[in-house]
């Protein structure tokens, strides 16, 4: 019975530490090759800038030039997760995640948790939807401004009330009727524009589409009643996590590369249907 026990003891000694040379080994390999794993965590259904497609895969421009970058930057591996947004900011402040997108734009307070890159990744254009029958008066945000400037009130909180806002300090001649209001349903500004209670709308492009012009839009009965004209591309960026600022130069380095050999256009096209970023060069 003690020979038993020494023989299950010594076998069970020579296991472990056969475990962990293989496990140093392996470990000693990784470091060796210099690549660090990267978690980059994204949105799960916030189409076409990151989300899960069809076959359970994580897709979107966002990720799709994240995965760019990874080709050009081999001391990194870059691993994604799609999540709720919650998660996503909970986890770039607990060190979880070391990046995330999600179509963000800078704000001084995501400024003050996050390293941001010089770089943005992507572009959301802005712009008014408004009565199709006023075609021939609106074309743009200044041609807007002259027929009324009559804008559906916007939360004081929003980026669209800082944009709105930016513009009229621009234009004091011929400011936008910008008025702070409470969040309402979206539905109800569509329908303020047509009743003719106010005469547009400051809307994400992307949502005029998707609401709208989509066959499959909550709101594509009003596709004929309503016309869009965009203003500028707002930038949106990555979030690094707080400690992660050579990874946001390195993310820098790359970005440049990939938008000089025209890439970044390509993506743009593919996922957006136009380049994203010919608004955001907008004045």
């Amino acid at each position: 019975m003690k020979k038993l026990f020494r023989f299950v003891f010594t076998a069970g000694i020579i296991l472990f530490l056969t475990a962990n040379i293989l496990s140093c080994s392996k470990q000693n390999k990784e470091t060796a090759a210099g690549v660090r794993l990267i978690s980059a965590a994204h949105t799960q259904n916030y189409v076409p800038y990151g989300y899960i497609d069809e076959k359970g895969q994580s897709d979107g421009f966002e990720i799709a030039v994240l995965r760019a970058l990874d080709e050009l930057l081999p001391e990194y591996e870059f691993r994604f997760t799609a999540t709720s947004d919650e998660d996503l900011f909970i986890g770039l402040e607990t060190g979880r995640y070391q990046l995330a997108t999600k179509g963000a734009w800078s704000t001084t307070e995501r400024r003050q948790k996050y390293v941001f890159p010089e770089n943005p990744i992507a572009a959301s254009i802005i712009g008014i939807a408004f009565r199709s029958s006023d075609r021939d008066k609106i074309h743009d945000l200044d041609s807007f401004a002259k027929y009324s400037g009559k804008l559906v009130p916007i939360s004081p909180q929003s980026a669209q009330y800082a944009v709105v806002s930016d513009y009229n300090t621009k234009h004091p001649d011929q400011p936008i009727k910008l008025v702070p209001s409470d969040v309402f349903i979206i539905n109800d500004a569509y329908a303020w524009i047509l009743e003719g209670r106010y005469d547009a709308f400051f809307d994400l492009k992307l949502s005029f589409e998707l609401n709208v012009l989509n066959e499959k839009g909550p709101y594509h009965s009003l596709s004929s009643k309503l016309a869009y004209a965009p203003y500028k591309g707002i930038p949106t960026w990555p979030l690094f996590a707080k400690d992660e600022k050579e990874l946001a130069a390195a993310y820098d380095r790359a970005v440049t590369k990939l938008k000089a050999d025209g890439k970044i256009a390509e993506l743009s096209i593919k996922y957006f249907g136009e380049d994203v970023f010919s608004y955001a060069d907008k004045p």
